[in-house]
């Protein structure tokens, strides 16, 4: 298999020394079984002393079929595709192996790197609940999900009573939280918090994804930005008014969400749901304070829209050279990690997994320090999820244009407009536009 890799790799692999990782067996073409006779996968990893969600699926599927065995191979998270795309390349890469978000999907698809899901995904469309739509490239599916994260906004309901202020409703617009982050930020001030209304961090998909997800008719390859100029001139506005730490601070302190909202130092902040299972373990070291905290919708950019949020699907795909036992071990694989009893498991450690039933929900929030309020189950389980970015072409090269965007604006080196059209150029010049 011959696999090509995007700019981005391209670019990383420059700067990186990419380890040989040793394969127990690699595209399937050797050694079906093991010393035990049993039939073994590599795995691609990320993080593995401290991302618990790869053990819980793995010994989950080991535990109902003791003829098969994963072994682990650990990447950098930090450097996970590029040093993936270097094993590909070599075909070398591990039998399955998770896509961390949509962006390289389609490039890992293109280049023939991923096995022919569809056939297997066919029953799982007609359950409702799992989601499989955001991974529809062509009319195939060439990933499974194993966990679906989607954003929220988490508050400290603490703050809100000592600040005399109602709690979120669920039907507040985009305008609504901005002007309720400034009166919070006012009330906290006479109050035992030194906290502000609000914390946005510096990531592109908080303004980007989400004028993306909410504006109809939007798309990001269409060359027209101008649907995104609200969403920077409201943070803009909020950054003014100090309701919220400046773009340049949270960039140039290196502020981390999980101690801003986790220690008290914000009411507010929209964030992924991947961040519950790190807030309750943060509180249960000493990390994070112990508070009443709650999760809200999304705001909407209009009244009455909604919810509409946005989150990428965490997916596992099969080595497309994979055959025999190995390959038919491998779907089996995939079948458990869409199961509901899977995503119990990873329910279990405070993980959103890709398979929403109510005994899922259900295990979520009996864990300890969760909230027990409906909005926040709602929030929660039952939202329309956007893809963060679309599957495309051109996505992972649009991206990184507008990275550079959103600081632009942010920093305020440019007016909103001066440098949404700067970027529109940009994505005409490269021919990245549809």
């Amino acid at each position: 298999m011959t696999f090509t890799p995007t700019r981005r790799s391209i670019l990383g692999a420059a700067a990186l020394s990419v380890p040989t990782l040793a394969l127990a067996s690699c595209g399937g073409g050797e050694a079906e079984r093991n010393a035990e006779g049993k039939i073994e996968l590599t795995m691609a990893a990320w993080s593995i002393a401290t991302t618990p969600e790869f053990d819980v699926i793995v010994d989950g599927f080991e535990a109902a079929n003791p003829d098969a065995t994963i072994v682990l191979k650990e990447y950098s998270a930090d450097d996970y595709d590029t040093q993936l795309t270097t094993d590909l390349s070599a075909n070398s890469a591990p039998d399955v192996f998770p896509l961390k978000n949509l962006e390289q999907y389609f490039y890992y698809q293109s280049n023939g790197a991923l096995a022919d899901l569809t056939d297997q995904a066919s029953s799982l469309r007609e359950d409702g609940n799992i989601e499989l739509d955001l991974l529809d490239l062509d009319g195939g599916i060439y990933a499974l999900p194993y966990r679906q994260d989607s954003w929220v906004v988490y508050y400290n309901k603490e703050m809100f009573a000592a600040a005399g202020i109602d709690e979120p409703d669920g039907s507040w617009t985009w305008d609504d939280f901005a002007d309720m982050a400034e009166e919070l930020t006012g009330a906290l001030e006479g109050t035992d918090y030194q906290a502000k209304g609000a914390y946005m961090h510096n990531w592109q998909s908080i303004v980007q994804s989400f004028a993306l997800a909410q504006t109809d008719g939007a798309d990001l390859a269409s060359g027209d930005l101008s649907y995104m100029a609200p969403y920077y001139e409201r943070l803009l506005a909020m950054q003014d008014a100090g309701s919220t730490e400046t773009f340049s601070t949270v960039d140039s302190q290196s502020l981390s969400y999980q101690a801003q909202f986790g220690t008290q130092k914000a009411a507010m902040m929209p964030m992924g749901t991947w961040y519950i299972g790190t807030l309750l373990a943060q509180r249960e070291s000493g990390d994070a304070d112990e508070f009443e905290w709650g999760m809200a919708p999304a705001p909407q950019q209009t009244s009455g829209a909604g919810p509409i949020t946005f989150g990428d699907p965490t997916t596992l795909a099969i080595n497309a050279e994979l055959s025999g036992e190995k390959l038919e071990a491998a779907q089996s694989f995939l079948d458990y990690i869409v199961s509901e009893d899977c995503s119990k498991a990873l329910a279990e450690i405070g993980i959103t997994p890709s398979y929403f039933s109510d005994d899922v929900v259900d295990t979520i929030f009996s864990l300890d320090g969760m909230p027990d309020d409906d909005l926040s189950r709602t929030s929660f389980a039952d939202t329309q999820v956007e893809a963060e970015n679309p599957i495309g072409e051109f996505t992972n090269d649009i991206v990184t244009i507008l990275e550079d965007t959103h600081s632009e604006i942010l920093t305020e080196s440019s007016p909103v407009d001066v440098a949404l059209t700067k970027a529109e150029e940009q994505l005409d010049n490269e021919g990245l536009t549809a």
